[in-house]
């Protein structure tokens, strides 16, 4: 809660209102995107290797879940909330995003569990390789299959992450004493990036069917590639959303009315 005998400009409601209307659009755009790159997560794999050069008869691929696209603007949209609003709510953003992931799941498996087709209970690979005409269901099941296994590896690879993410930030903004914002904002994107597409990738391997891992070659560099190149997709975002946070953060401290060392 913000406290106006500490900051009186905090009695003025125009601000006031200013600051609930950003937090709920930030908090907005960060579940929304996190709901989705789950929903979606692994459902299409993204080759772009020729968009940087690379053949794609190359041992070496550029590829990417389509997952993957929106999910550099959680930790921009987290790194907002921790520079505006502070490390408490920062971490109930990202433990609401956990919360909502969890009721898709739900969703998912009522959706499911009710009046199933009579193909789920032949499987649904069965399904995809049959030569007859899939049913209409079989697109949320295949969808519902693929979600399951996504998500709870995300989940855990999310939670880790974006806390790591805050409190880089937080550890950061104290080292620097609250200078060199640029430092903090790229410094806990990268690392929180890699322990976030290390592990996701990983868990979702061992535990659900759904990488594109040709079982004849190598698993390793295979799984390698896949880190490797999700990683460099949100490393080059998280270099050139460096601009927009700064200046986005000075425009956002005046709009909302906020002091230069306002949050602590």
């Amino acid at each position: 809660m913000y406290n106006p005998t500490d900051h009186p400009i905090e009695t003025n409601p125009l601000f006031v209102q200013r600051r609930e209307r950003v937090f709920l659009l930030l908090a907005g755009l960060f579940w929304g995107s996190l709901v989705m790159l789950n929903i979606l997560g692994t459902s299409r794999f993204i080759n772009l290797s020729e968009y940087i050069g690379l053949s794609e008869s190359s041992s070496i691929q550029f590829v990417l879940a389509v997952g993957v696209l929106p999910y550099p603007i959680t930790f921009l949209c987290t790194d907002f909330i921790s520079e505006l609003y502070g490390r408490k709510r920062a971490n109930f953003v990202v433990w609401i995003g956990l919360f909502l992931n969890l009721w898709v799941l739900f969703i998912l498996w009522l959706g499911g569990a009710l009046n199933p087709p009579d193909f789920v209970a032949d499987g649904i690979s069965e399904v995809a390789q049959s030569s007859e005409s899939i049913p209409r269901e079989y697109a949320f099941y295949y969808i519902r299959h693929l979600t399951f296994g996504a998500t709870i590896a995300s989940m855990i690879a999310y939670l880790c992450a974006q806390f790591v993410d805050v409190y880089i930030f937080h550890y950061l903004k104290q080292l620097t004493k609250g200078k060199k914002l640029w430092l903090r904002n790229n410094g806990s994107t990268l690392i929180s990036q890699l322990v976030d597409t290390s592990a996701v990738i990983l868990i979702t391997y061992l535990y659900t069917d759904a990488l594109p891992i040709n079982e004849r070659q190598a698993v390793f560099p295979q799984l390698m590639m896949l880190i490797a190149s999700g990683y460099l997709f949100k490393l080059v975002v998280a270099l050139l959303d460096t601009i927009p946070f700064i200046y986005g953060t000075r425009f956002l401290r005046k709009y909302l009315g906020l002091k230069e060392d306002y949050p602590a």
